[in-house]
């Protein structure tokens, strides 16, 4: 007859492997990022991003965002920020570098903390309300589909007015490709009833964010000055005309863009970046 231990050990093990122990306490203080997904957190060590002086062609953008996460790590007045406009213009890129300043000038007053608009924002505001720390918490390329009305409410319930608002020390920094980040139609311009008032309800989210800031395809000098500091910062010779031929061939002129050439660059130099 088989040994009753080793039977219920086997056991133990298998219930083990059908629900396993729940996941570490999250230590909001010990890291300058987390990622937030719901039913699981970690943090995460160091923020990749860009040096602020690299970030060129958005200079009045960045001046707004980094003066006003520079405001909320000091513990005054600051917004929520919708930061939207054309793919690669360096939107999330801006807010990860933007909040890595804040965190060398004010060690330990801030983190960032990325999440998507779906994953129980909620019960994440609820845990952070009891934190002793500033937290911005970003959600990248934000969009709801046509038809989907509640995805919408919740997002104005959480800016402003209602009762799961994002607390005091929590504020919210949302990238999405449109403005109205609602999907939008051609139809609403032929309401016969009232034409605007579709389009003024998509609006109103966007107004909901104190700081709303438009990202633009770059000008080409502006395309090339982009270039020409990420090649000087890791001492990469390029040519404008090749750089621009780079840009002509994938249809746009960003920062992405440019930093896709200048890893070009550097992988044809035997070099990592």
């Amino acid at each position: 007859m088989p040994d009753q231990a080793a039977i219920l050990l086997r056991i133990a093990d298998a219930l083990d492997r059908i629900a396993p122990p729940p996941p570490p306490v999250v230590d909001w203080l010990a890291h300058p990022a987390y990622v937030w997904q719901g039913h699981a957190t970690h943090g995460v060590p160091a923020i990749e991003a860009p040096a602020l002086d690299l970030i060129k062609g958005i200079d009045a953008q960045k001046a707004a965002v980094v003066g006003n996460v520079e405001r909320f790590a000091a513990g005054a007045a600051a917004h929520d920020m919708l930061l939207w406009g054309a793919r690669g213009t360096g939107k999330s890129a801006l807010l990860r570098a933007a909040v890595a300043a804040a965190i060398a000038a004010h060690p330990g007053r801030i983190a960032l903390v990325q999440a998507v608009a779906d994953a129980g924002l909620a019960a994440l505001f609820g845990v952070l309300r009891a934190i002793d720390r500033n937290f911005l918490v970003f959600i990248d390329d934000l969009g709801f589909d046509d038809g989907d009305s509640e995805g919408p409410r919740k997002l104005r319930s959480w800016l402003e007015g209602g009762v799961e608002a994002r607390p005091a020390n929590v504020r919210l920094a949302v990238t999405s490709n449109r403005r109205a980040i609602v999907e939008r139609h051609m139809r609403e311009q032929d309401d016969p009833i009232n034409p605007r008032d579709a389009v003024d309800d998509q609006l109103a989210l966007a107004d909901r964010f104190g700081l709303s800031l438009g990202f633009h395809v770059c000008s080409q000098d502006d395309y090339l000055a982009i270039v020409a500091g990420y090649a000087a910062h890791h001492a990469l010779a390029f040519e404008p005309a090749e750089a621009l031929e780079w840009s002509r061939r994938r249809g746009a002129r960003s920062g992405r863009v440019a930093w896709h050439y200048v890893t070009e660059l550097a992988g044809r130099a035997g070099r990592r970046i």
